[in-house]
């Protein structure tokens, strides 16, 4: 059962943050804002930060730019999203849309969901989001994987797909729309309350 449960409906409203995250592409993003919306709460994604960074308007091209400048690939410019995300977690009231979120919110957030979408199923949709072809869609997601493990490591000595371990719920949306997505994830946050 996740933390939030046994917390009066009033304090829930109140206090409730939820973290959202997965491998590049698997759709966080959008879940996370569709839930927020779902549920009445605020939304804040940490990825937009590290891709302004990068000059492109394709989201895996701008991230890969990103990590590839001296500021994106910084220590200091990751503590400082560590920073944020943490500020914004106190807050509370809260879905949270971040790469490292489980790790770094465990103690703060009620509810962790790391959607564990495979690597082609990812590909493709980046393909339909970017409106790039599938070989390149694929080759950018994996060297946007590749990159952000080596470097997290780096940077905080673990890998961040462990974090698939320690989430409250693994979701699988390989074949779900966005609605039927955020539902499941819906039901298990109104069925751990």
């Amino acid at each position: 059962m996740a933390k939030g449960a046994g917390k009066n409906k009033k304090e829930d409203r109140r206090k409730t943050v939820v973290v959202i995250s997965g491998p590049p592409g698997a759709g966080s993003t959008s879940v996370a804002k569709e839930v927020a919306k779902r549920l009445r709460l605020k939304y804040f994604v940490l990825g937009k930060r590290e891709k302004k960074l990068g000059k492109s308007k394709k989201e895996s091209k701008a991230a890969l730019e990103a990590w590839k400048t001296k500021e994106g690939s910084s220590k200091k410019f990751h503590n400082e999203s560590d920073r944020l995300q943490v500020e914004e977690a106190k807050k509370g009231n809260i879905v949270i849309c971040s790469k490292l979120g489980i790790h770094f919110l465990k103690d703060l957030s009620d509810y962790k969901v790391w959607l564990d979408v495979p690597l082609r199923v990812r590909a493709e949709r980046a393909a339909g989001r970017d409106k790039i072809n599938m070989k390149r869609a694929m080759e950018e997601i994996r060297e946007r994987e590749r990159i952000e493990r080596e470097q997290w490591k780096r940077i905080y000595g673990f890998d961040y797909f462990y974090q698939k371990k320690i989430a409250d719920f693994v979701l699988d949306s390989s074949n779900l729309t966005l609605k039927q997505t955020v539902d499941k994830i819906i039901k298990f946050i109104k069925s751990s309350q």
